[in-house]
């Protein structure tokens, strides 16, 4: 594969023929006549390193494609004694390489340069001096503690140095591992400095490069590194489903359920690229997800955390990312009947609200609550719904929170506090002088009726002018029309909420047709507080 005007990658086949990475074009096929050069193309292979990172966390939670190496990945091996050790694990993750490269190999070891030495020399001879053992055709198991044993023979070709230290190595007569490993510290500072010292350590099995094999402190944790850093979440998306795959079947074999889920991404400001690593503390962002109703499947999960990772503006590039469940419940016993028709999946319902809130943003997935006022266009507000337990919606907060600008105006219906909505019974005949209908409806008062009719309120309410006979009112005038009011009743007057926002109003009901519709029951009101507003009429809204 050809980067720039260099090979970056070769094939066995090609490396038989002596083709090296580092050669050029001409180079390369002055060795090999039929060489076949194919681009390097780093936004595809850098999908494709995600789609293994993520396939690999279904084996082991801790997983780290290796920096400027691709097809190379550090795995974490710790915890398997239980469920068939190491070669289990190895196993378990030829099985998925070979999905990508029909001869891909697996070791384990104690340090990763003594796991990626096994991957590429000859595991028969450390084998044979009972250092190693294989796992199949393609597997590797180093023994614990055997790094340096192991690496004593290999070339120093396995162990990452620059190329003018691998030289003064090699011109002084220094070939393996073991040569390196065999000088003394101090000499091997004084003549190379840093960079010499850290081969001499990682020619002793003495390797620093695991920042993501360490045992996490939480028993359900999965962590997984980019291997590039990216400024969308398109790939973090792809880790965090992978993840939850993970974490949710962990869940079902303890009987438990999320209730819980964190989400940390490593930020790529702050990290270092030394293979010796640094002290350098990785600068991360963490935030939960906090479920209403424990859970333990992956679509409803992945759902609440997709809405969380939508909402998350980042303030760097994403190099890494570890999902968590912090808390969990003991698992639900809850079934359905198959032939229930009634019966509805709470954790579909909430993974449908999530998706509605991933499309249309904050606020798209609300419910009517009522609030503790007697003015009546406050008397009721939209919020933010969630699924208690057993499916039914409920309130996301302790209070119930007004979703502001995309709802307003648009108040759930309710009726005002006071005199019940009138109720209508048998026509009778009216009389001509009175109204121009041949018949009208008469209306009486009725409890029974109480909550039954919705009022339809104006937001806000709709300033009239109105014409009062013996105190109470008889005729108004809205948007040009004439309205004559029947059967009015009032006042009744509602009032209150002097420590933050005083009201008082008189408020009157009436029979009354607008737009030249059937009759409807009108609400109305006169302001009586001292200001400005005082003695003013407002049309509230009208049942219906």
């Amino acid at each position: 594969m050809l980067d720039g005007q260099r090979l970056r990658a070769v094939t066995a086949g090609a490396a038989g023929r002596r083709v090296r990475a580092g050669m050029t074009v001409a180079e390369a096929r002055a060795r090999c006549a039929g060489l076949e050069v194919v681009a390097w193309d780093p936004v595809a292979i850098g999908n494709e390193i995600v789609r293994v990172t993520a396939a690999f966390v279904r084996a082991s939670p801790q997983v780290s494609p290796v920096p400027g190496a691709p097809g190379t990945w550090w795995v974490g091996a710790t915890g398997f004694d239980g469920i068939g050790g190491e070669a289990a694990l190895v196993r378990a993750l030829l099985a998925i390489a070979q999905r990508w490269h029909p001869r891909a190999r697996v070791a384990v070891a104690s340090s990763c340069v003594a796991a990626r030495a096994a991957t590429w020399g000859d595991v028969g001879d450390g084998v044979r001096r009972g250092v190693a053992t294989r796992v199949g055709t393609d597997g590797a198991i180093v023994q614990a503690g055997a790094c340096a044993a192991y690496l004593a023979p290999a070339p120093l070709s396995l162990v990452p140095m620059d190329d003018e230290l691998r030289e003064a190595l090699g011109a002084l007569g220094l070939t393996s591992a073991g040569a390196l490993a065999a000088l003394a510290a101090d000499d091997v500072e004084a003549r190379w400095g840093d960079g010499g010292l850290a081969a001499w350590r990682l020619a002793r099995g003495e390797d620093l490069r695991r920042p993501t094999l360490v045992r996490s402190e939480r028993p359900r944790e999965v962590h997984a590194e980019l291997p590039t850093s990216t400024a969308t979440m398109e790939p973090v998306l792809f880790l965090v489903r992978a993840a939850l795959d993970r974490l949710v079947e962990q869940l079902l074999a303890d009987a438990r359920a999320a209730a819980a889920i964190a989400i940390t991404l490593t930020l790529d400001d702050a990290r270092t690229a030394l293979p010796t690593g640094s002290h350098q503390r990785a600068h991360t962002v963490t935030r939960e997800v906090r479920l209403p109703r424990a859970l333990a499947r992956v679509a409803p999960l992945f759902e609440r955390c997709r809405a969380l990772l939508d909402s998350w503006a980042l303030g760097a590039p994403v190099n890494a990312v570890t999902v968590a469940v912090v808390a969990t419940t003991a698992a639900q016993g809850e079934q359905g009947g198959l032939l229930d028709s009634a019966w509805r999946d709470p954790g579909a319902a909430t993974a449908a609200m999530e998706r509605l809130r991933a499309e249309l943003g904050a606020g798209a997935v609300v419910r009517a609550a009522e609030r503790d006022t007697h003015r009546p266009e406050r008397a009721a507000a939209w919020v933010e719904a969630t699924m208690e337990e057993g499916g039914h919606l409920e309130r996301s907060g302790p209070e119930a929170r007004e979703v502001e600008r995309s709802h307003e105006g648009r108040l759930p219906g309710t009726r005002a506090h006071g005199i019940p909505p009138l109720r209508a019974t048998e026509p009778r005949s009216g009389r001509d002088d009175d109204e121009p209908h041949k018949q009208i409806l008469r209306f009486v008062q009725d409890d029974k009726t109480d909550g039954t009719a919705a009022l339809r309120m104006l937001a806000p309410p709709a300033a009239v002018t109105v014409e009062c006979a013996a105190g109470a009112p008889h005729t108004l005038w809205w948007q040009g029309r004439r309205v004559v009011l029947a059967r009015v009743q009032g006042p009744e007057r509602l009032g209150g909420e002097w420590w933050t926002d005083p009201w008082q109003r008189d408020y009157w009901r009436g029979e009354g047709a607008l737009d030249g519709d059937a009759p409807a029951e009108l609400v109305l009101y006169r302001e009586r507080l001292a200001d400005a507003a005082a003695g003013s009429w407002y049309l509230q809204g009208w049942y219906d």
